[in-house]
């Protein structure tokens, strides 16, 4: 397993648009986005903190977005019931997507970008083919009994977390769902790369590492605090860490495979819920969203390299 080196914080953007409700990385981890409480979506260099574009055109908070695999589109959540199909360059969104009957909480998209994943507060999964002009949704699920929190996906399975505490799995090649139940609100869901195992965010402030196949419980991660709030957890690139945010201004990582902490990542010496969190998909990279504020950390290593 690599050696752990601490983390420290290389940029601090002050996103100036409210309340920022996500943070996430596009694909390659080039640029990030931010979700704001002012209804826009904001495009960025991480490394350099500048502000490349906004997207403008929900009627209410935004609760997520995702990049497409070509970075081209931008797909989005919003507290409005809609979905909305951004041009990246252009800014302009190419499509508005409403079903759901309560504001949509998750979005994401499949590994080649044609389908559009969202999950709601009106406890359904829906499925879009973004590609196409219909306006529907190709596939419906509601089986969950409480509010969509998180939808991930790869080639042959899309996993959806729900408050209910249940992780279900619906298998795409023959049509079955796999319902594994956690017994505790489930806050967000990570998917580590090799995809053998996914790591639930829960309300009781554990996190926990689920086997994929099995559905069974590996371990438990203890340390951070929960209170209630939407807190989300990743797992670092080299699937050896896992990350997750607290509500009293600090975010944890963990040792996957031993559990305990190896840092206690000080966000913020006034306080303030760290709950939204996006790890690069390559590198040692961590951003985090806490009140108006989005902050880029990496490790001593990797700052050092960029210097030289």
């Amino acid at each position: 397993m690599p050696a752990f080196e601490n983390f420290n914080v290389k940029t601090t953007i002050d996103c100036k648009q409210g309340a920022v409700r996500a943070v996430r990385y596009n694909v390659d981890g080039t640029y990030c986005l931010s979700c704001g409480s002012d209804k826009k979506i904001k495009l960025w260099n991480p490394v350099s903190g500048l502000l490349l574009k906004t997207y403008g055109g929900h009627a209410d908070e935004v609760t997520d977005a995702a990049g497409s695999c070509d970075s081209s589109y931008i797909v989005s959540a919003s507290l409005d019931k809609s979905i909305i199909y951004w041009d990246v360059s252009t800014g302009a969104p190419v499509r508005r997507l409403r079903s759901h009957a309560g504001g949509v909480r998750c979005v994401c998209f499949n590994e080649d970008s044609s389908i559009a994943i969202s999950g709601g507060r009106d406890n359904a999964v829906m499925c879009w083919d973004i590609r196409t002009r219909r306006l529907d949704p190709v596939q419906v699920m509601k089986e969950a009994r409480d509010c969509i929190t998180t939808v991930a996906t790869n080639e042959n399975r899309i996993y959806a977390a729900s408050l209910d505490g249940c992780v279900r799995t619906y298998d795409i090649r023959v049509g079955e769902l796999t319902c594994d139940k956690v017994g505790e609100p489930i806050t967000y869901l990570a998917q580590t790369s090799d995809e053998q195992c996914l790591v639930a965010g829960c309300q009781d402030s554990v996190v926990r590492l689920l086997d994929c196949e099995t559905g069974g419980l590996l371990f438990e991660y203890r340390g951070h605090r929960g209170d209630d709030y939407h807190i989300e957890c990743g797992i670092l690139s080299n699937d050896a860490h896992i990350v997750t945010g607290s509500s009293d201004g600090d975010a944890f990582v963990y040792d996957l495979l031993e559990g305990k902490i190896l840092q206690r990542i000080r966000i913020s010496d006034n306080g303030g819920v760290v709950h939204s969190l996006a790890t690069h998909p390559k590198r040692q990279e961590m951003l985090f969203a806490r009140r108006r504020d989005m902050y880029v950390f990496s490790t001593d290593l990797q700052i050092e390299e960029e210097q030289l």
